[in-house]
């Protein structure tokens, strides 16, 4: 009988270790296309432990295109301050999910970039309308979040990433 205990207690233990040790994330778990048309999981969005966003975006969504145009300006200096990774995910339909990538690429845009085709990454995370932003810390944990742009949004977003960033360090 001890020996039935003792082996229970061991799974048990080996069971919830398993568990405690598996990081937390707030990412779903959905397909998602890369501009060469492979399928990626979202679940492993990630940055290496540094925090990073994901910007729901369209060609045709004007203020998505200055964010993200404002947001390059900056991109670099963000990076180099706080690591972050900036995942683009395009949420037009596939009648024009073929313009993305020479899209992206006029504009010099260095950020991962996704397309989410079917809107199922979109459904996944409540997203209504674009833009809509989404500040994760390195754990894959949601930090901040906010829909819409207006001019000097961006500075918001990049005082969550320092606040986090700096707790990191």
């Amino acid at each position: 009988m001890s020996k039935i205990v003792a082996l229970s207690l061991l799974i048990g233990l080996a069971f919830f270790g398993t568990v405690e040790a598996k990081k937390k994330s707030d990412i779903p778990t959905v397909t998602v296309k890369n501009l060469k048309g492979r399928n990626v999981n979202t679940s492993t969005f990630n940055n290496d432990g540094k925090p990073f966003i994901i910007n729901f975006w369209a060609t045709w969504c004007k203020p998505c295109i200055l964010e993200l145009n404002n947001i390059n300006e900056k991109y670099a200096k963000w990076q180099k301050e706080t690591g972050v990774k900036i995942i683009a995910v395009s949420i037009d339909d596939s009648r024009n999910s073929r313009r993305v990538a020479p899209f992206v690429k006029g504009r010099g845009w260095d950020y991962e970039v996704y397309l989410d085709e079917n809107s199922d990454f979109k459904r996944a995370l409540n997203v209504n309308n674009p833009p809509h932003t989404f500040l994760y810390d390195g754990e894959g944990n949601l930090v901040y979040t906010h829909n819409g742009y207006a001019p000097g949004d961006e500075d918001k977003l990049y005082q969550e990433l320092k606040a986090i960033s700096d707790k990191s360090k």
